[in-house]
């Protein structure tokens, strides 16, 4: 960055380097099971130091060819070495994130980020120490919601033989309720590291129409759309936001060459998984991911367009009611069966916990062209024999 800039190969080339030196970490490193070493922050720091990369070169780039969300990042000098350093070990998120960009913490450290907002005299508190504890409060809260959870369904459990006694259906159901407990290991981390960020008054995020100070700008779990999601993109707006919303404007966008959003898709979650290491449990997650996201958006746009189940759900509460019951379920179990992989991470494991449900997932998600092939036909007729008798009724 010193010598290149904000230039082209300033962002391959750190890109190339920091990429090549995790994975050579996790090659280096890694057992088969979940590993807690220096790989973990390095794969937040690899992600920071690309990102800085990629806004210097927006600094350097016509305003008119940057998008809404490039003008706010992009750096039009270049930091010196000890605010590069700075930046980089920021102690409330150099272990688990949360990610956020050199303008933002470089506003943070000059008195721009909170700017006449912000009382240098006050002998209150600041409005962040309240928000910053509560976050804390909710991290030891999940924390201990992650115990609890962790004495009843563990990884082991699911390779038991008593786990393999259960009905076909209990299996599924055991196996979401414990991906919804191996995520709470996560969001724990991340509410206690927002906590300290907001303490710090880095998140600062202006203010809402009724004029309350917003603490959100680290933002890496939404809770309540998490615990009550009934889709999988729920899952995924509301779980780490900070990772999505950097892969969003860093590999997606910038993948615009390839002509299609299903392969600046495709290529994003590839990137993701190599991201996270070699174990071929990363694969078959984000995979899963991939046909997963793609049957979810397709079968949303046939059936919002069912009329006739559209105004029967408008027109009874109870139906919707029972509809988020039964797509709650169906998104907490499958879940729990994409994160089999994820957290098992090597194939005897994760193949032991597959076939005991029948690989039901990968079949049902790798079928389903063929499936909305199917249901497409079915209803487009159905819809085209209604338009037909309709067209004869006014006639």
């Amino acid at each position: 960055m010193k010598f290149l800039g904000g230039t082209s190969p300033c962002v391959f080339i750190t890109f190339v380097v920091n990429m090549t030196y995790l994975l050579y970490g996790y090659y280096t490193t890694s057992t088969s099971d979940y590993d807690i070493k220096w790989t973990m922050p390095q794969c937040v720091l690899t992600l920071r130091l690309i990102g800085l990369a990629f806004n210097l070169l927006d600094g350097k780039s016509p305003e008119e060819k940057l998008s809404g969300s490039q003008k706010q990042v992009a750096l039009k000098t270049q930091p010196t070495f000890l605010e590069v350093a700075a930046f980089t070990y920021f102690p409330g998120s150099f272990l688990v994130g949360p990610q956020f960009s050199m303008k933002r913490y470089l506003d943070y450290v000059n008195g721009r980020l909170m700017g006449d907002n912000f009382n240098k005299d006050t002998v209150h508190l600041p409005d962040c120490v309240i928000p910053g504890i509560y976050r804390m409060c909710m991290g030891l809260v999940y924390i201990v919601l992650f115990q609890l959870g962790s004495m009843f369904i563990t990884d082991q459990y699911l390779l038991s033989s008593e786990f393999q006694e259960h009905t076909f259906l209990k299996r599924l159901l055991f196996i979401g309720i414990w991906g919804q407990i191996s995520l709470y290991k996560y969001i724990c981390c991340w509410l206690l590291t927002e906590g300290v960020c907001i303490i710090f008054g880095i998140t600062y995020n202006g203010k809402d129409e009724k004029g309350r100070t917003l603490w959100n700008g680290c933002e890496n779990i939404k809770l309540s759309t998490f615990e009550t999601a009934s889709r999988f993109n729920h899952y995924i707006m509301s779980f780490n936001i900070n990772t999505n919303n950097w892969c969003a404007e860093y590999i997606y966008k910038r993948m615009k060459f390839l002509g299609h959003k299903l392969y600046s898709q495709f290529a994003t979650l590839l990137f993701l998984a190599v991201w996270h290491g070699l174990h071929s449990g990363y694969y078959i997650c984000f995979f899963l991911e991939f046909i997963i996201m793609y049957a979810e958006k397709d079968l949303t746009e046939i059936l919002g367009k069912q009329e006739k189940l559209q105004g029967l759900l408008k027109a009874h509460p109870e139906l919707r009611i029972l509809f988020w019951i039964v797509t709650k379920i169906y998104t907490f179990t499958f879940m729990g069966y994409c994160l089999v992989s994820f957290v098992l991470l090597s194939y005897p494991r994760y193949h032991h916990v597959y076939s005991s449900v029948y690989y039901c997932g990968h079949v049902i998600y790798i079928c389903y062209p063929i499936i909305s092939i199917l249901v497409k036909k079915f209803l487009l007729k159905k819809s085209s024999n209604k338009l037909k008798s309709t067209h004869k009724f006014v006639r």
